[in-house]
């Protein structure tokens, strides 16, 4: 990802993962979907963090970001995990935490790997790993942080009873009994979403004479001629419906504009920017961004896409999750509160709305 400051916008585009659950090697890198590669391995956000705000059920994981920064030194490794209700009475909140580590840590070398880490070796378990270098014991469903385990083995650990029983319903309790561990063959509990890398490219300046323009700015273009029945309306009135109208056409077709060019986006990434909306309704004024616990301000890092819908087959389940914009802000220090635990930032969802 780019350097701290404004600057080049980056996209991120979806591609198919190396394999369900698989992590070659240490490597920091971007993805939708599956289990979250965690970054630091402890102080991760436990069950009640990692729940729905609206209807209190556990929350997927629905993307992370691998976003270091050169300054300050304990943000030299840094990621941001975004995680979504998909409950079908809910899939309307979404939570976002920052994770950071400076070079010398104790999870990872001090010099980097490789890009492509060499392959595993023959007969190497291709099982997912449900327990981190540090300890923390991992939900067999969504790869969260699991405390509560079995009753009966003390094996499978889960989150939430919520997927303990999803879990008991779908081999759990023919294979608890058995003497081998239940870490190897996890069935489909149909909760994880669809999993791809995220990469990423810069994005390409603007053609010769394209410009986004002032949304704030644009004109009134009101018709004179209005049909009669609105005649008996304020001009006041009709001016200020003129211009909020031409305003968000003007907003919608610049996202459109922007996002034709390289349609299956599904991550438009740049600190300090400002956000693609997609509609001129739902924007956020600087006091809706609330501040880092450390007192710094907020600033825009990362938007996610629509398109990333099209990837997740989140209708599986009958579920309605949708969103236009998704905008994520961040401490603009990289506070070190996250140095030593996951520390949650803000997210703001913006609808269609009438675009």
């Amino acid at each position: 990802m780019a350097g701290p400051g404004p600057g080049p916008l980056e996209l991120g585009f979806a591609e198919l993962a190396p394999g369900p659950g698989r992590r070659s090697g240490p490597s920091f890198r971007s993805k939708v979907g599956g289990r979250p590669w965690w970054l630091g391995a402890v102080g991760l956000p436990g069950p009640g963090g990692l729940a729905c705000p609206a209807c209190r059920r556990p929350l997927a994981f629905l993307l992370q970001l691998y976003a270091p920064r050169p300054a300050p030194a304990h943000a030299f490794h840094r990621a941001l995990f975004l995680f979504a209700c998909r409950h079908p009475d809910c899939c309307n909140a979404f939570r976002v935490f920052r994770n950071q580590l400076p070079r010398k840590n104790d999870f990872y070398p001090y010099d980097p790997p490789p890009e492509e880490p060499p392959p595993p070796p023959p007969g190497a378990a291709a099982g997912v790993c449900l327990q981190l270098g540090s300890g923390v014991w991992l939900c067999r469903v969504c790869g969260c942080p699991g405390p509560k385990a079995c009753a009966r083995c003390h094996r499978a650990h889960y989150c939430s009873k919520d997927h303990q029983v999803l879990d008991w319903k779908l081999g759990h309790k023919q294979a608890c009994p058995q003497p081998e561990g239940p870490d190897g063959a996890i069935p489909d509990h149909q909760f994880l979403f669809p999993e791809y890398e995220i990469v990423i490219e810069a994005e390409e300046p603007d053609s010769e004479g394209e410009e986004d323009g002032d949304v704030d700015g644009v004109e009134d273009c009101a018709d004179p001629e209005l049909p009669g029945s609105l005649g008996e309306a304020p001009e006041a009135v009709l001016d200020a419906l003129a211009k909020h109208e031409s305003r968000e056409d003007r907003i919608f077709q610049q996202f459109k504009a922007k996002t034709a060019r390289e349609p299956e986006q599904i991550i438009r990434y740049g600190r300090g920017v400002d956000p693609l909306w997609i509609s001129g309704e739902g924007i956020p004024q600087e006091k809706d961004i609330p501040p880092c616990p450390c007192g710094a301000r907020r600033e825009f890092e990362f938007q996610v896409m629509p398109q990333l819908l099209n990837y997740l087959k989140a209708d599986r389940l009958g579920t309605s999750l949708d969103w236009g914009v998704l905008a994520v802000y961040t401490c603009a220090r990289s506070c070190s509160l996250a140095a030593a635990h996951y520390t949650e930032e803000f997210i703001w969802k913006q609808d269609v709305g009438s675009a």
